[in-house]
């Protein structure tokens, strides 16, 4: 029992001597990290050596503020790239080629409405013309179904009527066929040319409003060029507002081209139309001619058998 006792206050003796070795080295493992700062604090506390730390705060805050500063400035112009800001920004010459094209836009519209009303005027009174001379004998009769209004039909008969006064007398009816016909030719070219004004526009915008939009492209794009020389930066946020600008004489080009292409293939069609009614209402003109000629004939030869 003894020898027992004995080992157990032995065994509870290393038990205490062990632990209370181990509370120094946890203590000390806690306070490690603590120590080198204690270590720099004394230096610091004894000489007043330069500090290096100092210096590089603001050579990191200044970048930084630098940038916010670009990112503030760069934030609101990239938001105002709108087409009108950017005309606004744009170079004398990028202007003058975006007012001009704009102003070639205005007058195709323009020529659209006004040789639609002209063309749609013209067909319905022609063909109007035609259903009342339908029934005519002879130029007199047509002249009196018309009346006294004008238009191409009128012109085609009084050219006829005129033709046979002034050839009265003549033996040849084919020279006086073929007078008028030629008197017919002379009217059919002058509605030609007439209803085909305005037509020659469209075709001169439609082919040179690209060219024009690009010309002020590529001085846009010269003049960024020379900005980026001069700020010594190919940053996208410097570049992109002059790249834009210029771009945006191309748009306008295309957008005066397109339309003026179409509405000239358009009156084309249009007009290819009308002049073949104007054709009709020479033929016709020719008709009652030819009867009024054969009916003259008709009565001479009567009176001479008689």
């Amino acid at each position: 029992m003894k020898i027992m006792s004995f080992q157990a206050s032995l065994a509870a003796a290393l038990v205490l001597a062990a632990a209370w070795l181990a509370s120094p080295v946890s203590a000390q493992t806690q306070a490690a990290p603590a120590a080198p700062v204690q270590s720099t604090a004394q230096p610091s506390a004894v000489s007043p050596a330069p500090v290096v730390a100092p210096p590089a705060a603001p050579q990191a805050a200044v970048p930084a503020a630098a940038k916010s500063d670009t990112a503030a400035g760069i934030a609101p112009a990239m938001k105002e790239l709108s087409p009108w800001v950017m005309f606004m920004s744009a170079d004398i010459i990028v202007k003058a080629v975006m007012i001009g094209l704009a102003f070639a836009s205005l007058m195709t519209w323009t020529v659209l409405i006004a040789k639609s009303i002209e063309l749609s005027i013209a067909a319905t009174k022609l063909r109007s013309a035609l259903k009342k001379i339908a029934e005519a004998r002879s130029l007199a009769e047509a002249q009196m179904a018309l009346g006294a209004k004008e238009g191409i039909l009128p012109s085609f008969l009084a050219a006829a009527l005129r033709e046979a006064r002034m050839s009265a007398g003549l033996s040849s009816d084919t020279g006086i066929k073929e007078r008028a016909a030629s008197s017919f030719s002379e009217i059919l070219r002058a509605e030609a040319r007439r209803i085909r004004v305005g037509m020659g526009v469209l075709a001169t915008i439609g082919s040179t409003s690209p060219f024009v939009g690009l010309f002020g492209t590529v001085w846009g794009i010269m003049n960024s060029f020379i900005g980026i020389s001069k700020s010594q930066t190919t940053n996208l946020a410097v570049v992109a507002p002059g790249i834009a600008e210029a771009l945006l004489a191309t748009a306008i080009g295309l957008v005066a081209a397109i339309p003026a292409v179409i509405i000239y293939n358009y009156f084309s069609r249009v007009t290819k139309s009308y002049l073949e009614l104007v054709s009709r209402a020479s033929g016709a003109a020719g008709r009652l001619l030819s009867r009024d000629l054969d009916r003259s004939h008709g009565g001479a030869h009567s009176r001479a058998a008689e």
